[in-house]
Order: C-alpha cells, then structure tokens, then sequence
C-alpha cells in the first residue's frame, strides 16, 4: 500500500527540468537519448548501474506523477547528493551496506560500537577471522571501499554509541536505516529524528523530517517498516506489541535448575559478582566468556543438564536473538528498495509495516500500524489514571513499570511542588524513600503536598526517549 502524501510532502530528490510536449515519454535524460529503450548517456555510470538507471529514467504507473522525475537529474542525486545513514554493522547491517552499494547510493555512513566476535562470522559476511577484536564499523566499511569502491561507494565509519552524536549528526541524512538488536536504541533514534522536526508553526515543516526505516530480524521471522516524523506510526506507537524479555527466577536458577540456560544466568548472576565483585563483566572478552562457559557447563553436569555450550552461553549473556543469514537478505532489500522510493519518488512507498514468516513458507503480509493518540513520541505523551487513595507511592511506580505501553525501568516523578519521587543519584533517592509506603492520599493531603489531585506531573526514566506527562485522580 502508498503512502502518497509522503512524495508530495519531503523534499528528498531535486526535480528535473520541465519537460516538453514534444519529448519522449519513455526515457527522459537531461545530455542522453533513448535507443531500444537504454540509457546510453553517461556509458560508465550506465554500465555499473544500468538496473537502476533503467528504473530511474522511465514513467512508471505506480509512482506519484506529480513527484517523481524521471531523468538525469534523479539519477544524479540518487548517485551525487542523497546521503544515508546505516545504525548498526551486524547481519543485517552488512546486507544493507551491500544492497545500497550495488543500488546505487555512494554516500554512506555507518555506525556501531560493537567489536567482531568470532560468532558473527557465520552471517556477518564483510568480516574475516583476521577481523575479530576489531570495530565493526571500521572493518565493514573498509570492505565495502574495497570491494566497490569502483563504483564510487565511498562508506565513513563512526565507532560508537548514537547517542554520542549530537543533532546536527544527523542532521546531515535524508534517510536513515537502522539494523539494530535492542529496543532502547531504536527508540532512542526514533524519538531523536521526531524531536528535530519543526513544528513552530504547528505543522511539521517538511524540510526538517528525515525518514527512518527500521528493521529487525529473527530467526524465519523479521520486518520492515518505514517511519515518517509525525505523518505514520512511530517506533514508540507499536512498542506494546514486542514480547516482555526472558527472566528466569532467582529461585529456580540457584536451587532447582532445569535448563542449560539456568546453569548459564547462574554463572553470571550468582558465581561472577560472588567472585569478582568489584569487576564488571565484559560480554565482549573472550576470556569472561570462556570463564562462564566453564562454570556453567560444571554446575550443569552436577545437575545432569545437558545443552551447555559456548555458543549458548553467548547467547544467553548478550540476549542475542537466533539469526538466519536469508532473513537478514530478504529484509535488508526490502528496507533499501524502500530508500530508493524515498529518496527518488520511483514508486510507491511502503505503508507502512511488513512482516517476513518464514517458519513454514515464504510469507510477507503489509498493513498500516495505527498511529496512538497518547504515543510517548509522536502523540500527546500523556497519562491520566484513576488511583485508589489508600494504593502506595510504590505500588503507583509499579503500576507504571507493568504498562506495556510505556515500559518505564526506574520512573522519577516530579510535580509544581518539587520532587515527588527520584531513583537516582542514591544519596537522593534515600531521602524520598520514606514516601514509598505512604498512600497516595497521604501525600496530596500533606504539609504542604507532595503532589495534587489534577496536577500534571512530569514522569522521566531511563527507558523513556522523553517525558511523560502524568495525571492522577482518585477513583470515587
């Protein structure tokens, strides 16, 4: 399904010349001429990318003709001026690296804080055994230079954290993919990219949105969205659809364990802070890895559990999900083909959601995720509850960490009348701890009160990519 609006609405690819009546309707170039139906102008950019060019410089049916351009002119910016941005170098990363590279796109960044682990060498292809230890970033980079850089590509890596880049940063793109494993990232960049759109004239300004598209992998299953600042969805409004994370019971992993993976949570959680308290585990050392393993595999054959593996281990430490080198190729086309639309108006852009079931067959089905009203990011990022006046400060946080809408951590909470609650730093928090057996009402009817009935208050947690506004009435 199109999203039409969307051509008409940024301002990605610089039109063409006008055309006359007189012109061929089939290939239009700005300094070429069309023979059989081939682009002959330019012959060493048509050479190396003449699939795409054959694309570019031809009417289509499907694509919005009062956006897309054909010609030389697209050509040129798809190949000259549109710059993209790639968030993480991993399975998917690397596919998505290559599709652009061999679509045409020459600009490209990519960005990653992780180091090469010899496990990422089964699927993350841009990598060699010589490359572990090193930055992905770096090394995926230097390997698509290598392999097309005849082509023009030319890939600047970034080592480190998005959030270690200010606005401007980003600024800089017109599309931006994300390949990332982690929620929190994700809804970082998702809240990042909305905030950045200008909206002092209480609509969007189109020249300040930069699309994103997202996509995850696991295992036969993935998906691929494209999100718009405040025209579609955003990550946030689809945040409650993600399954709670695996957490096994403390009980169950240091008394009765049953699974390979108790015997693994118990050596990291258990055995490691009881034996090296002061030093933090490194998921990416080979050497705590191996130490893990070793323990974990003793205390499973103690308990006649078989399964422990080095391998499992990883998996277990970094919460790394099961991936499948032809899911992460199917999901990164479609992402890039998705850049493509966006960035030349070729065709009609995704709207907004596929989903990949590769479990049983070859399956994508496409809908429209619904915009939410209250949305943390692109909605009104408010919470009006009805309480019970005698229910806790602590069963209120509680409440707010179980909502699978917002998915708070450590929610702080602020009113008019200063703090009403803060987690953080710890000198701070054990002076606002004795409010958290208090109800509710004992602390609105306070001297002077902590917080009011009605009263807006401002929630804010590490999960959170920005504020959450929270009113609170007594249930009658």
């Amino acid at each position: 399904r199109a999203l039409p609006e969307l051509a008409r609405a940024l301002p990605l690819a610089t039109p063409a010349a006008p055309r006359s009546m007189g012109e061929s309707s089939d290939v239009v170039m700005a300094d070429g001429e069309c023979r059989d139906g081939h682009l002959v102008s330019k012959k060493s950019r048509s050479d190396k990318h003449w699939h795409i060019h054959r694309v570019l410089s031809r009417k289509s049916p499907f694509a919005d003709a009062d956006a897309f351009d054909p010609g030389q002119d697209t050509i040129d910016y798809l190949h000259d001026t549109a710059k993209v941005l790639v968030i993480g170098a991993g399975g998917l990363g690397c596919e998505i690296l290559k599709d652009l590279a061999m679509s045409g796109f020459a600009d490209i960044h990519i960005i990653d804080m992780d180091s090469i682990d010899v496990t990422n060498l089964n699927r993350q292809f841009l990598f060699r055994q010589g490359d572990v230890g090193k930055h992905k970033a770096d090394v995926a980079a230097a390997a698509v230079n290598r392999k097309c850089g005849h082509l023009g590509v030319k890939v600047t890596p970034h080592v480190g954290k998005i959030q270690d880049h200010p606005d401007s940063f980003y600024r800089k793109f017109n599309v931006i993919i994300a390949g990332l494993d982690n929620i929190a990232a994700r809804r970082w960049m998702n809240a990042t990219l909305h905030d950045m759109v200008d909206r002092t004239s209480g609509e969007p300004d189109p020249s300040t949105i930069i699309p994103l598209l997202d996509g995850g992998t696991e295992g036969f299953k993935g998906q691929a969205r494209v999100i718009v600042p405040f025209m579609t969805s955003c990550f946030d409004c689809s945040l409650d659809s993600f399954p709670p994370q695996v957490n096994f019971p403390l009980c169950t992993i240091a008394e009765t364990p049953r699974l390979p993976e108790h015997c693994i949570e118990y050596a990291m959680v258990v055995l490691w802070d009881k034996l090296f308290p002061d030093k933090k585990l490194d998921k990416d050392s080979p050497t705590d890895m191996k130490w893990l393993f070793e323990q974990a595999k003793e205390r499973a054959d103690a308990f006649g559990i078989q399964g422990v593996t080095y391998t499992l281990t990883m998996g277990v430490v970094k919460r790394i999900i099961p991936a499948i080198a032809a899911t992460n190729a199917l999901i990164s086309a479609a992402l890039v083909s998705e850049a493509i639309k966006i960035s030349t108006y070729c065709g009609p852009v995704l709207n907004n959601y596929l989903m990949y079931m590769g479990q049983t067959g070859v399956y994508t089905h496409t809908f429209e995720y619904e915009k939410k009203e209250h949305c943390m990011v692109c909605g009104g990022a408010r919470l009006a509850v009805k309480k019970d006046p005698s229910s806790t400060l602590q069963e209120l946080l509680d409440f707010l960490g179980s909502n699978p809408t917002y998915q708070l951590s450590r929610p702080s909470i602020s009113g008019t009348g200063g703090m009403v609650f803060i987690q953080n730093p710890k000198p701070l928090r054990q002076q606002h701890e004795y409010k958290l057996t208090m109800t509710l009402k004992e602390l609105a009817e306070a001297d002077p009160p902590v917080f009011t009935v009605g009263e807006e208050l401002t929630v804010t947690d590490p999960a959170l990519p920005t504020k959450l506004t929270l009113v609170i009435e007594f249930e009658t």
